[in-house]
């Protein structure tokens, strides 16, 4: 059976917000009740993040399974553990991707194959995320090669990056079902009990879904808004004149209309309240860092030269092509708003303050 909520967790506070499990949380193989209906998985994942939540919703005859993990021997050995043990009479009677990065939809495949269970994503998350499988090739595209160079990266950075190959997504995905039940903004989910209206936001990805249930006061937030750090929100070599930041900002303001007692169940970190504060805390994080980078842009620069004023860690090369799309989408936004202007020296971008 899944772990209930015990009178006895001490909430803990940090930041204007309240976590109300006091950090407790799911042990491997096992779920923890958040709500009534509601269980939350945790799953380990490759990289600094460290884990990645999945939640199941009671269903009329089984549970609804929103994100799975990346698609690897722990994370699937860990589901085995769940369905043999507090989960075993249970089946998958939908699966719901709230975006498309591998570690939430990494095991969607998987899981529609295994319970015959619809996938149910928004259009562009679900396209992306086909896209992305598909185009497995053999070597790295020139553009994606002129897009690092561009962005400031030596021939030790690009020769790195190139080594990976280009089917990283593939390798870290089961593959999806060829058909899938869109979502989209404003859309009604009614699952058990319950009835979840969908929220889309963008920035961090094309359209992510979070999932708003107005009578229990519960917001399933994805990567959309998370507690402790603020989500990726990255310019990439698919769309290069996008202004992803400004997408961001929009959609703060957009989820700043639901009410603000809301529990929030976050894709990464733990289940917390005060939505609108975080939401405030990072539209200001973002601001700031744009203001400082404007400052800086007084002579020119590439995006590699701006990590140390929008970055609190040394940038290796397991995150370098995150925090390289970071500063591409940071330099674009100032260029939006007529704070910044690029030219191009041999390939190279280089932005001055306008």
């Amino acid at each position: 059976m899944a772990t209930a909520p015990d009178t006895a967790f001490a909430p803990t506070s940090h930041k204007g917000l309240t976590y109300p499990f006091g950090g407790a949380d799911p042990q491997a193989g096992d779920v923890f009740e958040v709500a009534p209906g509601i269980d939350w998985v945790r799953l380990k994942i490759p990289g600094p993040l460290k884990h990645v939540n999945c939640w199941l919703l009671a269903d009329t005859d089984g549970d609804a399974l929103v994100d799975t993990g990346m698609n690897t021997a722990e994370a699937r050995d860990a589901w085995k553990a769940i369905f043999n043990g507090p989960k075993s009479d249970t089946r998958i009677t939908k699966m719901i991707g709230t975006h498309f990065h591998p570690d939430h939809i990494g095991l969607a495949g998987w899981m529609c194959d295994h319970h015959a269970a619809p996938l149910i994503m928004t259009r562009a998350e679900w396209l992306t995320a086909r896209m992305l499988a598909a185009d497995a090739r053999d070597s790295v595209p020139h553009e994606m090669l002129a897009f690092w160079r561009g962005a400031g990266w030596g021939p030790e950075q690009i020769d790195h990056a190139t080594a990976k190959g280009w089917a990283g997504f593939r390798k870290i995905i089961t593959p999806l079902p060829l058909s899938y039940t869109r979502i989209e903004d404003g859309d009604t989910l009614t699952i058990g009990t319950r009835d979840w209206r969908v929220v889309t936001g963008s920035g961090h990805s094309p359209e992510h879904a979070c999932l708003y249930d107005e009578a229990g006061g519960l917001l399933i937030a994805g990567d959309q808004v998370l507690p402790r750090i603020s989500p990726n929100v990255s310019l990439g070599v698919t769309e290069p004149n996008a202004d992803p930041l400004g997408e961001w900002f929009a959609s703060i303001a957009k989820l700043k209309t639901l009410p603000a007692d809301l529990l929030v169940l976050p894709g990464h970190g733990d289940p917390f309240t005060g939505l609108h504060t975080r939401l405030e805390a990072m539209d200001r994080e973002h601001r700031e860092r744009l203001d400082e980078l404007a400052v800086f842009l007084a002579e020119p620069r590439r995006a590699v030269d701006c990590f140390g004023r929008l970055f609190r860690r040394a940038i290796g090369p397991d995150v370098l092509g995150m925090a390289t799309g970071e500063a591409l989408a940071h330099l674009r936004r100032l260029e939006v708003e007529g704070r910044a202007t690029r030219d191009t020296q041999d390939g190279v971008w280089w932005w001055r303050a306008a």
